[in-house]
């Protein structure tokens, strides 16, 4: 199926794409790399008649990361990101980017557009979870601040007014014996996966668990947390039995929909095998261990 008719604008600058924008009202859609956006609209997901394309607005691609925290701009593509020494610092990041469908599409999507969409199917909003992260949002009433875990409200639905756009993902460097790991269940690369999990720890001296952050994907309208799991991996070595006690609590808060991916029991089943495999990975990484990431495979 092809686009309905619309209309293109290519602003140069940030301003400009929030004014057009702001005037042309909810019947318009910024794109940058399009990876999430022409597909739906291909199937005519929503009605469109403009389009702003903000993917060569200057400033918009940097990846930074200071003493304590890191910073990446929203037209940052998944490639760079999986390239760049943020990636290299914090193994987890890698698993998401250089996860994400083939090397065409992280050649031109881009964070900032992956998470603006609210596809509960995509990596980066319930990843970015893990590390706590702050979405930098800038619209016609100027600049704000969103936690990840407020950013996304429903499926395809995000709290982005008219006129506004993510500029920037913004989260604190983990602290000394930290580690995650992120893994999705896909039948194929290009394919989004059937479910995804996302865990990030930190160990004390002595091994023990002093902070944890768990999340799931692609198995409800939003990403799924759950506060009860991350507080029974605290205190525990992070065990093969801890791992399994902490996932049954958050796979209890999911709500896996029934489709061609597999039915809700099956993707309970599959989330059990990813949540131990995500959280021995991230043990390790915390213990100092070099693991390389990757998604699993039907």
């Amino acid at each position: 199926m092809y686009p309905a008719p619309f209309r293109y604008h290519r602003p140069d600058s940030l301003d400009a794409a929030i004014k057009l924008l702001e005037r042309l009202g909810d019947m318009a859609k910024p794109i940058a790399g399009g990876q999430t956006l022409v597909p739906m609209l291909k199937l005519r997901m929503g009605d469109v008649n403009d389009l702003i394309d903000i993917g060569r607005l200057p400033g918009l691609a940097e990846i930074q990361i200071n003493d304590n925290e890191a910073r990446i701009g929203a037209l940052a593509t998944h490639a760079t990101i999986a390239a760049s020494p943020l990636a290299e610092r914090i193994p987890s990041v890698r698993d998401c980017a250089g996860g994400i469908a083939d090397l065409q599409v992280r050649s031109r999507g881009t964070i900032g557009g992956s998470i603006s969409t609210g596809d509960p199917s995509t990596d980066w909003a319930p990843f970015l979870h893990t590390l706590r992260a702050v979405v930098e949002i800038q619209g016609p009433a100027g600049q704000r601040e969103v936690a990840i875990d407020d950013f996304v409200s429903d499926a395809y639905t995000t709290v982005l007014k008219t006129g506004e756009l993510v500029t920037a993902i913004r989260f604190p460097l983990p602290p000394p014996r930290s580690g995650g790991a992120y893994i999705g269940y896909k039948r194929a690369a290009p394919a989004y996966p059937t479910c995804a999990v996302g865990i990030q720890l930190t160990l004390d001296e002595a091994g023990v668990c002093s902070a944890a952050r768990c999340v799931l994907s692609a198995v409800a309208s939003t990403p799924v947390t759950s506060d009860a799991a991350d507080a029974a991996l605290v205190g525990t070595g992070v065990t093969e039995e801890d791992l399994k006690a902490a996932g049954e609590l958050i796979i209890a808060a999911a709500d896996p929909p029934e489709d061609v991916r597999g039915s809700a029991d099956y993707k309970r089943s599959v989330l059990r095998g990813l949540f131990l495999q995500a959280g021995t990975k991230a043990r390790q990484r915390a213990t100092g261990e070099t693991i390389e990431g990757s998604h699993s495979y039907v």
